[in-house]
């Protein structure tokens, strides 16, 4: 296999867009790809271009008459709120089929890449729609573009393939499309369904022999609290299931700052986050790795510098978090938006945590969110739940 690692990017990413006013502006991507390369990042990758989903590609995952249902809405700009295009969160939008087509296509450009052997690690920042279900559009997402990915991979032959979720919000539509398929083992951290969209990702969620894992974190939970729970669940599942691939979604909304959610992570423990999953995915799938994007609604202040932290870390050439913010892109970021950029790369935090085998509070909300997903899931996977 190459040690290469590709970044999937076309301008055209950025036509994934329902308009001014909603929170998925395609200005973030634009403004990490434009980060990325003036700090230096993307000369240590293989950049690639990537074409759009075929019919039968989004068929591996979504339903033909709901591809159908997409392409009219496209063709028109009409909603057909029975497939859920045409409300507020999913607003109907000319163009709609091909933008989101092309999305998926950057995700399966990544997946290829990584199955071939031509690249070690593969990302697509503008990708983790992760919410799209088989039928219907869903929590700002059409085609789910990660499910598509995977589902790609198993139809080449791949038997284990894990995908781990660090979204604020649920993985829905990924462990929806898999939940009863052993040969994907779905993670996914986020804040408690009590407190936010979509509802779901309970530690009873627990799929096929235990191939469904979720770690529901309570509201206002900061890095210390987050990286102990990943480090509690996500690396002994890992190392016990031994993935021949790791496909990751790194939706960014758990910082402090995003306006949708109530998580409180820093820019630091983010980073914390994606150096762990690249160890992961060397420990236990031989390095086989595909990243995408996700959520994330800070658009000035976290996505950019977060997703530019992680292609640096898939590229091997982390960006020291003191390093400032260049200061052609602090204009640029300016005219676009009208913000005021930050200055560093870093939220000047120190990501710690205690671990997990130290033992467990009962009186710790993280702790009791950690036992009811080690309970749920490890016996199934022949691991003790206790600490």
């Amino acid at each position: 296999m190459s040690d290469a690692v590709r970044v999937v990017w076309d301008d055209a990413l950025t036509s994934y867009n329902f308009g001014p006013s909603h929170p998925l502006a395609p200005v973030r991507v634009e403004l990490t790809m434009r980060l990325a390369r003036e700090l230096g990042v993307l000369d240590a990758v293989e950049l690639t271009g990537c074409s759009p989903a075929t019919d039968d590609e989004l068929a591996l995952v979504h339903q033909r008459d709901y591809l159908e249902a997409v392409k009219q809405v496209s063709k028109t700009g009409r909603p057909d709120l029975a497939y859920g295009l045409g409300t507020a969160d999913n607003p109907a939008f000319p163009g709609v089929h091909e933008a989101a087509a092309l999305i998926a296509g950057a995700s399966l450009t990544a997946a290829r890449a990584v199955w071939s052997g031509e690249a070690q690690h593969a990302l697509n920042v503008a990708g983790g729609l992760h919410h799209a279900m088989p039928a219907t559009a869903w929590g700002f997402c059409v085609y789910n573009d990660p499910a598509v990915a995977i589902a790609w991979l198993l139809a080449q032959g791949a038997t284990r393939i894990a995908y781990v979720d660090v979204d604020v919000h649920h993985g829905d539509g990924v462990q929806t499309a898999f939940y009863d398929d052993t040969r994907v083992l779905t993670i996914s951290l986020h804040e408690s369904p009590r407190t936010l969209f979509p509802g779901t990702g309970r530690p009873e969620e627990t799929g096929a022999d235990g191939t469904a894992v979720n770690v529901a974190l309570p509201a206002g939970c900061g890095d210390r609290g987050w990286l102990r729970a990943f480090h509690a669940v996500v690396p002994p599942l890992l190392r016990e299931f031994q993935p021949e691939i790791l496909v990751s979604q790194h939706g960014c909304d758990s910082h402090a700052l995003d306006p949708l959610a109530n998580l409180t992570l820093s820019l630091d423990g983010q980073r914390a986050a994606y150096q762990a999953v690249h160890r992961l995915a060397h420990e236990t799938a031989g390095g086989r790795w595909v990243a995408t994007g996700g959520g994330g609604y800070e658009l000035v202040q976290v996505v950019p510098r977060a997703w530019t932290h992680l292609i640096a870390e898939a590229a091997g050439v982390p960006v020291d978090p003191a390093t400032p913010t260049p200061e052609a892109w602090r204009e640029y970021a300016r005219r676009r938006t009208g913000e005021l950029p930050p200055l560093v790369m870093t939220d000047g935090r120190v990501p710690d945590y205690r671990d997990f085998s130290e033992g467990y509070d009962p009186a710790d909300p993280v702790d009791r969110a950690i036992m009811a997903t080690r309970n749920a899931v490890f016996p199934c996977h022949g691991l003790d739940p206790m600490p």
